[in-house]
């Protein structure tokens, strides 16, 4: 299964390529920040064509179409360009991402890095790897020597779960944190020992479903803000190479006791 996603992947992924910096038709969504493009709409098409052909008895929930529910032991989980935002404005970085669960585990993702041509994929209990390289999570395991990644919700304004707070105090604590607009991205390089550790709250499935398989199979580690295991449908996340995961933990929780913002 991890060849056919790839495989669309790679085709929609040419789709997004041959769309960057040309003229779009730019629709709002929920709010001034939340976007999508007729490329978005394009790349799902592609996705969802091949799943309907191969795959006819398979559900789907995708970003821009929603639910197709056939009653199947299988669910693709499909971001057709997440980093919208980046790709309208010109800036390269931004992914596709394709996730298939099995009675409700992830059991293959693959999230294509399209500007970098870089194929991160992981099949459960198969290890991860980008392109053909097999990747693992850094062995960095102090907060203060930690380079670390985040993104704000749609709703920042509203500054959900102390995001201002929390992105405060990780600052101070670690060498640096950076904004890259792709949660998918976020996660696969913190799978591929880039970054140490990423958080963020309100990420939908489809942000995050492949992505977290592929931390996972490069030992990483994925929780709620308290540690708690993650469900499918929860709203914060935290993803780290496991080593400096609780000393984040802490920083959460106490940012959220200094609410300023």
């Amino acid at each position: 299964m991890i060849d056919n996603l790839i495989k669309i992947a790679k085709e929609a992924g040419e789709v997004v390529r041959n769309g960057f910096k040309t003229n779009h038709s730019i629709e709002i969504k929920s709010n001034h920040t939340n976007l999508v493009t007729e490329i978005d709409k394009a790349s799902e098409k592609i996705i969802l064509d091949f799943i309907e052909k191969n795959y006819p008895t398979h559900d789907i929930l995708a970003e821009e179409s929603g639910k197709v529910e056939n009653g199947s032991d299988y669910l693709w989980v499909i971001d057709p360009l997440d980093g919208t935002t980046n790709f309208a404005h010109g800036v390269p970085i931004f992914s596709i991402s394709i996730a298939l669960r099995k009675n409700n585990r992830t059991i293959a993702g693959a999230v294509y890095d399209v500007m970098q041509d870089l194929m991160y994929a992981a099949e459960l209990g198969a290890g991860a790897f980008a392109n053909s390289r097999k990747i693992s999570v850094s062995l960095n395991d102090e907060l203060k020597n930690s380079l670390l990644v985040t993104g704000f919700a749609y709703n920042i304004i509203e500054n959900p779960e102390f995001t201002f707070e929390r992105f405060a105090a990780l600052t101070k604590q670690a060498r640096g944190v950076r904004r890259l607009g792709s949660a998918a991205i976020d996660l696969c390089y913190v799978a591929d020992g880039v970054f140490d550790g990423f958080w963020e709250v309100n990420l939908k499935p489809w942000d995050i479903c492949a992505g977290e398989l592929i931390l996972s199979e490069a030992g990483g580690k994925a929780t709620d803000f308290k540690g708690n295991k993650r469900e499918f449908l929860s709203k914060e996340l935290l993803a780290t190479n496991g080593k400096i995961h609780h000393q984040m933990i802490k920083v959460l929780l106490d940012a959220a006791k200094r609410k300023v913002y």
